[in-house]
């Protein structure tokens, strides 16, 4: 595992800490790395029934992704690996708790989105600021796992106005499980939440959540050209005027 994942086990329960708080956990290649090989390790794990995943610090769950990581590879085909990584998450057997506490945007909400519940404290944001930040694009699969999780209308908004919405407003469009004042209380919710579903059925469990995954694999396959897209996305000047502008720390001026 990365440094910067810990991974630690209470019976059946597995917490999963994203802890690059100095970054607000913003994800590295090792961290995803990290997080690839457990979902490995847990789909053959008969024992585990609930894996919950969170962020270190108390101000982010995570803050998307290490930029240097897109600028040392191929952009597309590092999109590609996080995306196989996503699958794996969303096709675990256990049932998967995003636990948030803070910002949880970009590759973040994408771990979010990807797992089976969410739960957040009041002060929690979510979105894909991409468009004022690095002029990125997502693949066709995450923006269509967003639709499916926060609705359509608030998908184009996070994406087209770069607006991050608030947990209230997420909770009232399904997206979040709960909202709770603070890290006390969200700990008390994770307890409660936890130990109902180890009381549940795991046959029942299994079913259900194949049968979520079959209709999911329709709904959100990408478009053949999406690669295609994606490349020309990562190749342009808007992406490199983007970091450019990261790395200074300054706005940037996309020109399209």
């Amino acid at each position: 595992m990365s440094e910067h994942l810990r991974v630690t086990r209470d019976g059946a329960v597995v917490h999963v800490v994203f802890d690059r708080p100095e970054r607000h956990n913003a994800f590295t290649k090792a961290m995803y790395a990290g997080l690839r090989d457990l979902c490995s390790d847990l789909r053959a794990d008969a024992e585990a029934r609930v894996v919950v995943l969170r962020g270190a610090g108390g101000r982010a769950f995570a803050a998307g992704n290490e930029i240097s990581d897109f600028v040392d590879a191929d952009a597309p085909a590092y999109e590609a690996w996080i995306r196989s990584m996503l699958q794996g998450l969303a096709e675990l057997p256990q049932v998967t708790v995003a636990a948030i506490d803070g910002v949880c945007v970009g590759g973040g909400l994408a771990v979010a989105t990807h797992c089976d519940l969410r739960v957040a404290t009041a002060h929690s944001r979510f979105g894909y600021p991409i468009a004022r930040t690095l002029g990125n694009a997502l693949s066709a699969s995450v923006v269509y796992r967003c639709a499916a999780v926060f609705g359509e209308s608030l998908t184009r908004e996070m994406l087209l106005t770069s607006r991050l919405t608030t947990a209230v407003r997420a909770y009232a469009v399904g997206a979040l499980l709960a909202v709770v004042d603070d890290a006390a209380a969200l700990d008390a919710e994770l307890e409660t939440l936890v130990a109902g579903l180890l009381q549940a059925s795991p046959v029942t469990i299994r079913a259900t959540k194949q049968q979520l995954l079959a209709r999911a694999r329709v709904a959100e396959a990408a478009p053949a050209d999406d690669e295609e897209r994606l490349r020309e996305v990562y190749t342009g000047a808007d992406f490199a005027e983007g970091v450019r502008a990261f790395v200074a720390k300054v706005e940037p001026t996309f020109r399209g």
